[in-house]
């Protein structure tokens, strides 16, 4: 996998407004902040001008514009915020899953496995997104995903998958295993919301293999 560029992150309305080094440190002053505005930019000197000239002349994270009859749709999605999904090639077959910011769909996490399912990669994918907001402190922040499937299995705390337990997937079940210990060893407040497809389109962790 690619070496990600680093980014820094502009924070002009939030809890203490700044130039950031890193998402979760900008994150953590723009969630459930009325207003936030903030915005990524691929060098410090660049984030530094953008923070002194202000959003206006430097493009904020939400513009404040009309919206359009097209746009209108997605106005209730919760920026400050997770989103998580999973990709199979083949079901089951290669499996990864993946954490972005739903604002700016700046990578958090991702993990890959050799086999797996995508329903399997969607229960682990909010758990790490959920294990993730809980150990930086962002315990109101909502997490989306786009799987009903996961979403049930989190709430029981179990994954009710039918894959084989065999040499091949042990790894895999291990860390299932953990999950599911996770689960009923932590409490969280963080809402798990249903990403709405078919108003807003693909969840912003989408891995674009459609």
């Amino acid at each position: 996998m690619a070496k990600r560029k680093p980014k820094f992150y502009v924070v002009w309305k939030g809890a203490k407004p700044g130039v950031y080094n890193t998402w979760p440190e900008a994150n953590a002053q723009v969630a459930g902040f009325p207003g936030a505005k903030f915005k990524s930019f691929p060098s410090r000197s660049a984030a530094e001008h953008a923070f002194k000239v202000g959003p206006s002349k430097a493009g904020d994270a939400f513009p404040n514009k009309k919206k359009s009859p097209s746009s209108q749709s997605s106005a209730s999605i919760i920026k400050p915020s997770l989103s998580v999904d999973a990709a199979c090639s083949g079901n089951p077959g290669k499996m990864e899953y993946q954490g972005v910011s739903t604002a700016t769909k700046e990578r958090i996490f991702h993990q890959a496995f050799p086999i797996g399912t995508n329903n399997i990669g969607e229960f682990l994918a909010l758990i790490h997104g959920i294990a993730f907001l809980k150990s930086e402190g962002l315990h109101d922040m909502p997490i989306y995903t786009d799987s009903k499937i996961a979403m049930g299995w989190v709430k029981k705390k179990k994954c009710k998958t039918t894959l084989p337990r065999n040499a091949k997937t042990e790894k895999l079940y291990q860390l299932i295993d953990r999950g599911e210990a996770w689960l009923k060893a932590n409490t969280f407040k963080n809402p798990i919301l249903k990403w709405e497809t078919k108003h807003w389109g693909e969840i912003p962790a989408d891995f674009g293999r459609k």
